[in-house]
């Protein structure tokens, strides 16, 4: 079930593709689908909706969006330069005007002294740009993946 902050959110996002007519696409690791999910509850999000991506494992980011693997070998799955690639292979797979990327460490293990639990880099690609930034999310797992799908339903606002 999609929260009410979540949907409210991807409101706000859809309008404000349609009203460039423009689509989106994501790219999810951490949230596994979490933000397609609340995109496509809004009724009529296939008018801005194209889909998603879900890449978890580096050889989908790979194979599926084009990291490429000396990217993710040197700066690794977590990372501004793996989100940033992750939204412009979507863009280009999905043959979109937008693409968002997440990926992070959710927890409650994998994190580390230089990626913590809680790191969540975010991916941006459109006509003009790319760009990347980062959040540190505090809570569980669950907190963690709630926290992510609402800072990248909220994207838009870092090119409006």
């Amino acid at each position: 079930m999609v929260t009410q902050l979540h949907y409210d959110l991807a409101v706000e996002i859809g309008a404000w593709l349609q009203q460039r007519n423009w689509r989106i696409a994501t790219a999810e690791s951490c949230t596994a689908g979490g933000i397609g999910y609340a995109l496509s509850a809004v009724a009529g999000s296939s008018a801005w909706l194209e889909g998603g991506f879900i890449t978890y494992s580096n050889a989908l980011k790979e194979q599926v969006l084009g990291v490429p693997s000396e990217v993710l070998r040197e700066h690794g799955a977590v990372s501004a330069a793996t989100a940033e690639a992750m939204a412009v292979g979507a863009r280009k797979q999905a043959g979109t005007e937008l693409a968002i990327a997440v990926t992070g460490v959710a927890g409650p293990s994998g994190g580390t002294a230089e990626k913590p639990v809680g790191l969540v880099w975010f991916g941006l690609a459109w006509p003009h740009g790319q760009l990347s930034w980062k959040c540190h999310f505090p809570g569980d797992r669950a907190a963690v993946r709630e926290a992510t799908i609402s800072e990248a339903l909220r994207c838009y606002e870092k090119i409006s």
